[in-house]
């Protein structure tokens, strides 16, 4: 079927899903460490996750992206993933992937391989033991490196997401480029986002611009433009000598609406057409009225028809706090 259209006549191929708000770390851009967690009436069952996913990809969705929270700790995930796999089997589907923070990757990476799965993003700030203990306050350093190991025994693909975040991360950037060069993986650099209240810190306080991140590396390495594309949001540079990529994901200095191709679903049925926006489009609702996805087709049609031209991401230098006031958690990143 033909992709869906959305008013600036952007072919909408890409669903991020987020299949839980629980995490088993409490990462300090992302919450807060004493969260209140959804109550299960609200979430969407893994049948209802696989109907939903499953309509979109009958309408043009092309890639399924799983994310949370941290996806993996969902109890009986891999049902889902058995059950979504149908449809790379089928040709519907190019591809069908998730985002993880690596905890549980130990366990799942080759089933998840064996299914169709072809390369995850694993979050990774720091490769410091004593400093990832901070940043994800719950984290276990050494379970999330055996996690990597795992995904690269099972031949996964893997991509290795950094916040860039001052005071905190700034001194390892070059490390973190080196290191991935040498394990084979890929890098994306994020710019923090604006959301949610995480206590303490603001995000302003958090905030380094990527343009100084790549003027950094352009010190050490070659970086050559590159016209690899994932789908995502990221604009890529190879690197010469290590013959990785390195992506930079910059929603603060040089938004990315005009190519956006992607729209979130939340663990409980809320479709946001934009991260950086509030309207959203409830799905439970029609999903739970009736077994017939005509409601829910319907649905997605009208949302798709509201998706905004661009995102309303700044950082609140005045008030200093988030421009959204969801957190990260809740839709999926």
């Amino acid at each position: 079927m033909a992709a869906m259209i959305d008013p600036y006549g952007r072919a909408i191929t890409y669903l991020r899903v987020s299949v839980t708000d629980r995490c088993d770390f409490r990462c300090v851009y992302c919450m807060s460490e004493n969260m209140t967690f959804l109550p299960k009436a609200e979430i969407l069952s893994l049948e209802e996750l696989d109907r939903l996913c499953s309509a979109f990809v009958r309408q043009g969705v092309r890639k399924l992206r799983m994310t949370g929270g941290e996806p993996l700790v969902r109890r009986n995930i891999m049902s889902l993933f058995r059950g979504l796999s149908r449809h790379l089997k089928s040709g519907a589907l190019d591809e069908l992937t998730l985002t993880t923070n690596g905890s549980q990757l130990a366990r799942y990476a080759e089933e998840l391989a064996g299914l169709g799965v072809k390369r995850v993003n694993v979050s990774l700030d720091t490769l410091d033991p004593h400093k990832f203990a901070a940043i994800t306050r719950w984290g276990r350093f050494d379970q999330v490196m055996g996690g990597l190991d795992a995904a690269k025994a099972a031949g996964l693909g893997v991509k290795v997401n950094t916040v860039a975040l001052r005071g905190v991360n700034d001194d390892e950037i070059e490390r973190l480029a080196t290191w991935c060069g040498e394990e084979g993986f890929d890098l994306t650099f994020i710019e923090v986002m604006p959301m949610g209240d995480i206590g303490g810190e603001t995000r302003l306080d958090q905030y380094m611009p990527l343009s100084m991140v790549r003027a950094r590396l352009a010190e050490h390495w070659t970086l050559e433009e590159s016209e690899h594309r994932t789908g995502g949001p990221a604009r890529y540079v190879d690197v010469r000598e290590t013959g990785q990529r390195i992506g930079f994901i910059t929603p603060m200095t040089h938004n990315f609406c005009e190519s956006c191709n992607r729209v979130r679903l939340t663990c409980t049925g809320t479709l946001y057409m934009c991260l950086g926006q509030e309207d959203a489009a409830d799905l439970r609702a029609p999903l739970r009225m009736n077994d017939d996805d005509a409601l829910v087709d319907a649905a997605i049609g009208d949302a798709i028809a509201r998706k905004p031209k661009g995102h309303d991401f700044v950082i609140d230098r005045r008030r200093r706090r988030p421009s959204m006031s969801r957190h990260m958690s809740v839709t999926g990143g």
